[in-house]
């Protein structure tokens, strides 16, 4: 049986923050990111991805904003835009992975599932927004838009500005997990949990419904890789490891770390949020949830040896 690998990309793997989001700066993106799951693959690995949506669906969200101030055209949530990049954003992995595989002269069938995700309503994330969506905004611009229209902004880690945060609130259940895992280990490959997953609740315990919300594509990615026994999780950045004191004069790389080593680096404040804080925290959570590792690492190092940084139990 070959190996399980869930492999969660960043935004940066899709939309680079110096690009406007044109579908031909998104689908070069898409196809040099996925030139590199070729090695994985070679080396005997069953793929199932994840992807984020942050840039795509805060700039769907604008979409719906203008057409409805301009046309009369009636916008849509959060929920319904999430659900409409995944169709998007999978459309995007479907057809630029099929033509790297062609390349490397590799037959898979490749499968969007547009999946919902359980969330609790009385999770306290809706009351402390965190997750950034959409484009970036200088200072002066996020505090307009605050005034007006009641946004909440954040500063961003690295300064390149301000951008929209919305609440964050943890994955419950992952729906469609078991035929996930059986389309997978069938080996083919299957694109899922696009933006960590539709968030939904159910009303009166029995009926389903979308909520506003963002859910982090890494701990929902997380979740689905412990669910469907996978044996690595990889999540995709844009940067080659994790670092502690980073941006510093003391910046350091981390090759390999232990759970434990981890959560005393969260606990220190090594990890913004918003950044790399959720990418460790799913990690932790893939091992303690029976996952043998996770790797975290820029597209270009995957298949590299010793690439990224690697958490393990002990």
């Amino acid at each position: 049986m070959n190996k399980l690998a869930v492999v969660a990309f960043g935004g940066n793997a899709l939309l680079k923050s110096d690009q406007k989001g044109t579908i031909s700066e998104q689908e070069a993106n898409v196809y040099e990111t996925c030139t590199h799951l070729v090695d994985l693959i070679k080396a005997g690995y069953d793929i199932v991805i994840g992807h984020g949506n942050g840039p795509q669906v805060g700039n769907v969200l604008l979409q719906h904003e203008a057409g409805e101030k301009t046309f009369g055209i009636p916008k849509m949530p959060i929920d319904v835009c999430v659900a409409e990049t995944q169709g998007s954003i999978g459309y995007m992995i479907e057809q630029q992975l099929r033509n790297v595989l062609y390349k490397a002269d590799m037959e898979r069938d490749i499968i969007t599932i547009i999946t919902q995700v359980l969330v609790d309503k009385n999770d306290k994330a809706f009351k402390n927004p965190t997750k950034p969506i959409g484009p970036y905004y200088s200072k002066e611009e996020a505090d307009i838009l605050s005034k007006n229209k009641g946004d909440v902004f954040a500063e961003d880690p690295r300064g390149r500005g301000f951008r929209k945060v919305v609440a964050s609130p943890r994955p419950v259940r992952i729906n469609n997990r078991k035929t996930i895992e059986k389309i997978a280990r069938d080996g083919q490959i299957v694109v899922t949990v696009g933006g960590g997953g539709i968030p939904v609740q159910y009303v009166d315990g029995k009926r389903l419904e979308g909520i506003d919300a963002v859910i982090d594509k890494d701990l929902a990615s997380s979740m689905l890789a412990s669910q469907i026994r996978a044996d690595e999780f990889y999540i995709l950045t844009d940067v080659s490891k994790v670092y502690i004191h980073f941006n510093t004069p003391k910046q350091k790389a981390l090759d390999r770390i232990t759970v434990e080593e981890a959560k005393q680096y969260l606990k220190e404040g090594h990890f913004t949020e918003g950044s790399m804080a959720p990418k460790v925290r799913a990690a932790i959570e893939f091992i303690e949830n029976g996952g043998k590792r996770c790797i975290i690492t820029q597209a270009a190092d995957l298949g590299l040896p010793d690439c990224g940084t690697r958490i393990v139990l002990n």
